[in-house]
C-alpha cells in the first residue's frame, strides 16, 4: 500500500457527489442525508457552482435553537449552511488535505473541478480512516 503521504485526494475522494441546491427546504437536506447516509450536502446554486456546504451538525444545531426550531419549515439550506466551504483539488495531497481540515475543524472537504467552482468530490475523515485500516473501497 502507498504510504498515505504519496497519495492524492483524488485516490481516495468519493466522486460524483450528492448536491443539494441553495433554496431548497431544509427538510430535501436532512432526507438526502438520511437516505444516502452521508453526513455532509455540498449547496449548489442554479448553476451548479459550489456556494456551501450543510452537514448533518447543522440540523442538529437547528433542532437544538428554539428559533430556528420554530421556523424550521420556512428555512432553506442558504438559512444553515457553511458559506464558502472549504475545498481541494482531486491533485492535493491527501496529507495537506488532511492539515486543512484538521485547522479548520471540519469533517470534510469539497473536491472541485478545474474551473475551481464545481463540485467532483467529496474527501472526509471517513475516508483517511477506511485507507488507514486497509479498507478494499479506500
Amino acid at each position: 500500500m502507498t504510504e498515505i503521504a504519496q497519495r492524492t485526494v483524488g485516490e481516495l475522494m468519493h466522486d460524483e457527489p450528492i448536491v443539494v441546491r441553495v433554496d431548497a427546504p431544509l427538510a430535501e437536506a436532512a432526507r438526502l442525508l438520511d437516505e444516502h447516509r452521508i453526513h455532509g450536502l455540498p449547496v449548489v446554486d442554479a448553476d451548479g457552482a459550489l456556494v456551501g456546504v450543510v452537514s448533518q451538525t447543522d440540523l442538529v444545531r437547528a433542532r437544538a435553537t428554539d428559533h430556528l426550531w420554530s421556523s424550521w419549515p420556512g428555512l432553506q439550506v442558504r438559512h444553515l449552511m457553511t458559506s464558502p466551504a472549504l475545498t481541494c483539488r482531486a491533485s492535493t495531497p491527501i496529507q495537506e488535505a488532511i492539515g486543512l481540515m484538521e485547522l479548520n475543524r471540519v469533517h470534510r472537504l469539497i473536491v472541485v473541478g478545474d474551473d475551481g467552482r464545481t463540485p467532483v468530490g467529496i474527501f472526509s475523515t471517513t475516508d483517511v480512516v477506511h485507507h488507514l485500516v486497509g479498507a478494499p473501497d479506500a
